[in-house]
């Protein structure tokens, strides 16, 4: 497994799956959730709907999976990281959770590459050193890596 770091617009990587740092409504907001509503189109919107339909969105530290609509990758991992409060051990493991189970859905859905942005570092505030660090080591400490070709840090 290959791991990148990458300064570039996650919606314009060439890769399996992009994973949009999304909130629990799957309705789209601002940072890279917005820009990936936007440049996807209606088709990711869409498939979010059903999604909530069918479950009611997504809770903190899960992930779900929609096509890509006008973005370069295929799929589109939604995960909802948690808001930083200074609850270090719960946020870490949540965030660590929103690293695991994208890898999970990335697998049983035969991805190879994956590009993740800094889950939580915009409006919910976790710290980026902390977040990175968590990141990385999810990532590189996760069973079935050896499944996916490369990961990409955006």
């Amino acid at each position: 497994m290959i791991l990148e770091l990458l300064k570039a617009d996650i919606t314009e990587i060439q890769v399996d799956a992009i994973v949009n740092a999304a909130n629990t409504s799957l309705l789209g907001g601002g940072g890279v959730d917005g820009a990936i509503h936007r440049k996807g189109g209606k088709v990711i919107l869409d498939e979010c709907i059903q999604i909530r339909n069918k479950q009611g969105g997504c809770k903190t530290g899960e992930a779900v999976i929609t096509t890509a609509g006008n973005l370069p990758s295929k799929y589109v991992i939604h995960t909802v990281g948690p808001v930083w409060n200074g609850d270090k051990e719960e946020k870490s493991k949540l965030l660590a959770d929103c690293y695991k189970n994208s890898l999970n859905l990335a697998i049983q859905n035969g991805i190879k590459t994956i590009a993740f942005p800094n889950i939580s570092t915009g409006i919910y505030h976790f710290p980026k050193d902390k977040a990175a660090e968590i990141a990385i080591r999810t990532v590189k400490d996760f069973e079935r890596i050896s499944e996916i070709e490369k990961v990409i840090f955006v």
